[in-house]
């Protein structure tokens, strides 16, 4: 094949775009099985997002921003509402596996497209990889509480953080891959237990707490001033991350132009509401400087206000199944954006490959569960949650901007749900996006930027002339 010089190359990229009939007709005719209903697809939302953000990555806000944390989770929030009205609009029109990615791909080309997939990428599995390493620390919890001894650091650790390897990280991992393999609804079954529990474990932390909260620990209310309150909620964003996983089951939706958009707000509406209980009562509980380097931060409040550990206990164990119920529906996101770039040729067509009884792309299960334990096993929460925000916040200012696109390409196309106030929403959801990702540090920049390099290296190198699209031509 004679090489295409690189300048119209990129054009090409740029210019190649799916239809929306076709991305239609694509997703009612696909492998993946329809068996999800309303509240399959809400409690799937609700158990990628809650979970590490509120158990874990608390104990690193507080510190950053003090009592005004609640504020950050508000500002936090507000930059996942106006992203969630946009997927809701996008998610009746175009109910594909492929949630963002396949937005793109509609309005803004193939190269912009497979940017989105790759943050998609940088979203799905490194959370995942991160949510895990917290599963490890609130198991360690556990059992110094009830037994008087954890798991020494050199196995429940990754380098930099005192350890050699996270085994208990990679052991949730692979649990929830043996769930995911046995399909989507057995998984959507065992998450909405799993959700349940979690749900009942954070209001028993609220009413407990509660009885302890002094007003004096909500004073001074912003210690470290708006700047600190902003990079809270940069951080806290993390929190947000997975309202949009109903978007990645619009294959296996059995209704998914009127159920996806629902899903998607109802899901963000209880887990916004969940989140700030839970600050003011933390933080009104324990002052905010005693937050310091606590990464299972709400038993740390609960063993600082009870004389008993039992109370603690319980929490450990609701945050141990919360973890869990995200790790298992972020993994299912992750591979079903896979699978939709592998159907399009971006990616190896092993990922797209279902297996005929369970209805799941097994190849693409595996490797990315393998993939995601070597993350979990040896990275850092930290560095984890941080570089997950910036792909993120990424990710939706693009869907932000796909709506406004499709208003004026498409005015007239059917439309389950409209985003309000349109174009003024999507607007102020691309620049939420910007003010926080330009309130993340240097080093998570240069992270992000190292990922799109290798991202852009591997589609010019794979993907601009494997892509389905280019076949077609």
């Amino acid at each position: 094949m004679t090489s295409t010089p690189t300048r119209v190359r990129l054009g090409t990229a740029l210019g190649r775009r799916k239809p929306v009939a076709d991305l239609v007709a694509e997703a009612g005719h696909g492998p993946l099985k329809r068996s999800l209903g309303l509240g399959q697809l809400t409690m799937l939302s609700i158990g990628a997002t809650l979970g590490s953000g509120i158990f874990v990555v608390l104990g690193e806000a507080v510190p950053v921003a003090g009592p005004a944390v609640v504020l950050s989770f508000v500002l936090a929030g507000v930059t996942a509402l106006f992203s969630a009205l946009s997927y809701a609009e996008l998610a009746g029109m175009i109910p594909l596996s492929g949630s963002s990615y396949s937005y793109a791909y509609a309005t803004l080309g193939e190269l912009v497209a497979w940017v989105c997939g790759w943050c998609l990428i940088l979203e799905y599995g490194v959370s995942v990889a991160s949510v895990a390493v917290g599963w490890g620390q609130y198991v360690n919890e556990l059992l110094q509480l009830a037994f008087g001894f954890a798991l020494p650091e050199s196995i429940s650790g990754p380098p930099g953080d005192g350890g050699l390897v996270n085994v208990p990280a990679i052991v949730v991992v692979l649990l929830a891959m043996v769930l995911l393999l046995s399909g989507a609804k057995e998984s959507a079954r065992a998450n909405a237990i799993m959700v349940g529990v979690k749900i009942a474990t954070l209001v028993l932390f609220c009413a407990i707490a509660f009885t302890a909260v002094q007003a004096k620990n909500f004073t001074p209310f912003l210690p470290l001033g708006l700047a600190g309150m902003s990079a809270g909620g940069a951080k806290l964003f993390f929190s947000y991350i997975g309202f949009d996983a109903a978007s990645t089951a619009g294959e296996e939706a059995r209704n998914p132009q009127r159920d996806l958009p629902r899903a998607i707000l109802l899901s963000l509406g209880i887990v916004t509401v969940l989140y700030c209980l839970v600050a003011v009562a933390a933080v009104g509980a324990l002052p905010w400087q005693q937050f310091d380097d606590q990464q299972a931060a709400l038993s740390h409040v609960l063993t600082s206000v009870l004389d008993s550990p039992f109370w603690a206990g319980v929490l450990a164990v609701g945050a141990i199944v919360a973890i869990s119920s995200v790790v298992l529906t972020v993994l299912y996101g992750q591979t079903r954006i896979l699978f939709a770039m592998s159907r399009d040729g971006l990616v190896p067509q092993a990922l797209s490959t279902v297996h005929p009884r369970t209805g799941v792309p097994r190849t693409n299960t595996l490797v990315v569960s393998a993939f995601v334990a070597v993350l979990a096993a040896f990275v850092p929460l930290g560095k984890l949650a941080d570089a997950t925000s910036i792909g993120t916040l990424f990710a939706f200012g693009l869907v932000n901007i796909a709506v406004l696109v499709l208003r004026r390409r498409r005015p007239d196309d059917a439309r389950t749900f409209r985003v309000p106030f349109s174009p003024v929403t999507p607007i102020l959801g691309v620049l939420c996006c910007a003010y926080m990702m330009f309130s993340l540090d240097g080093a998570t920049w240069v992270v992000f930027g190292g990922w799109m390099l290798l991202g852009l290296v591997l589609y010019f190198g794979y993907g601009i002339r494997r892509s389905r699209l280019a076949a077609a031509k």
